[in-house]
């Protein structure tokens, strides 16, 4: 009777354990449910961003120097005192502009004997072509015999070669006078005069030099380019000029419009390079040779390209890589081949889509497979790189 009286208790504590099992088994699928909802808020916040898709032409940038076309010493090409200095140092001159004078009186004294004696000369000979054709038509007449004639026709071609002679003297004294009178070779800058009135000087080519003259306006730019951009931008035929621009060694910017004007003939085996030389407007002066500038040579053909921020990039050894957000929110590892800059992005040439969602800020905070909550921006086009390739 003790065993049945025992039996209500029993089935009180057992049905209690479950009550409780079942109250535990709450607690535990509660707590897991809020659980999984605070590993959802901390999922990291993530900008992402898609490729730029453009139409690009490519070019490399170089390193080059400002060089005169024409540079002239000017020298003095008869002897004598310098009279007349006709220019301010450093002045703008035109071709033909008078820069300094030589003592002319004993050259315009050689050019008056010149004359005088073309005039002599002109005189005998027009005697002598007279008196030949007399003796022509005394011949016919037999007034006077062959010999004669040969003789006044002998006379007619001496004078008449005196007379070249003396006219050749005067062209030699004329350009002797006109040399006393020293002009610009060329139209552009003059330098200072390194010699002044009252020197002395003497013709030749080893003949102190006057001053010096260079042409401004156009104006070169020589740089040396490697072999692969020679491949790919020059050595190409083009039916037009391949242009390129320049931008000075404290400019940020290529604001001068160029066109290749000449390209060395073979390349330099020891550097790998090959010498160019581009053409530049200089109408206002403010290129000077002898100058640094920057020149962007362009390829001249537009391509489709994607373009990113290269901040986007990360490196893995000797790879390149981006992360990449699915439309779940999962991050994915993408190796991708990337290309030379182009305006402060970097090229793309295999590994992308256009697409594609990559990270552009808050990479560092996550690995491939996580979870994240993308917040779209746009790419930063900004070209904050271009400084630095250079």
């Amino acid at each position: 009777m003790k065993f049945i009286k025992d039996r209500p208790i029993s089935l009180a504590v057992a049905l209690t354990a479950v009550a409780i099992g079942y109250h535990l088994l709450d607690i535990h699928t509660e707590n897991k449910a809020m659980a999984n909802e605070t590993v959802g808020v901390l999922r990291p916040e993530v900008d992402i961003a898609s490729p730029v898709f453009a139409h690009i032409n490519e070019y490399q940038t170089y390193s080059g120097k400002l060089e005169a076309i024409d540079i002239v010493n000017v020298r003095p090409l008869v002897s004598g005192s310098i009279t007349g200095v006709h220019f301010k140092d450093g002045a703008h001159v035109r071709r033909g502009d008078p820069l300094f004078t030589i003592d002319t009186r004993l050259y315009q004294a050689a050019v008056d004997q010149a004359k005088a004696d073309v005039a002599g000369a002109s005189a005998r000979n027009s005697y002598a072509q007279i008196d030949a054709a007399r003796a022509k038509r005394l011949l016919i007449q037999n007034a006077i015999a062959k010999r004669d004639l040969d003789a006044a026709l002998q006379l007619e071609k001496t004078t008449f070669a005196e007379l070249k002679a003396a006219e050749a003297r005067l062209m030699t004294a004329n350009v002797n006078l006109d040399y006393c009178h020293v002009v610009a070779p060329v139209s552009g800058k003059v330098s200072r005069a390194e010699l002044t009135l009252g020197n002395v000087v003497t013709a030749g080519a080893n003949s102190p030099v006057l001053t010096r003259v260079v042409s401004i306006s156009p104006i070169y730019a020589a740089f040396e380019v490697d072999e692969q951009t020679y491949v790919r931008f020059l050595g190409q035929p083009h039916d037009q000029p391949v242009n390129v621009a320049l931008g000075l060694a404290n400019e940020n910017v290529f604001g001068r419009q160029g066109v290749v004007d000449s390209i060395d003939n073979q390349l330099n085996g020891k550097s790998g390079t090959i010498r160019v030389r581009a053409r530049f407007d200089n109408a206002n002066g403010l290129l000077v040779p002898g100058m640094y500038a920057h020149v962007k040579v362009s390829a001249g053909q537009q391509r489709q390209a994607l373009l990113i921020n290269e901040a986007a990039v990360g490196t893995d050894q000797d790879r390149k890589f981006v992360m990449v957000v699915d439309i779940g929110g999962r991050v994915h590892y993408r190796e991708v081949k990337l290309g030379d800059l182009y305006d402060g992005m970097r090229i793309v040439d295999s590994g992308l889509q256009a697409q594609d969602r990559i990270i552009v800020n808050g990479m560092q905070r996550v690995r491939a497979d996580d979870e994240v909550i993308p917040r779209e921006v746009a790419m930063d086009t900004r070209p904050g790189i271009l400084a630095a390739k250079r």
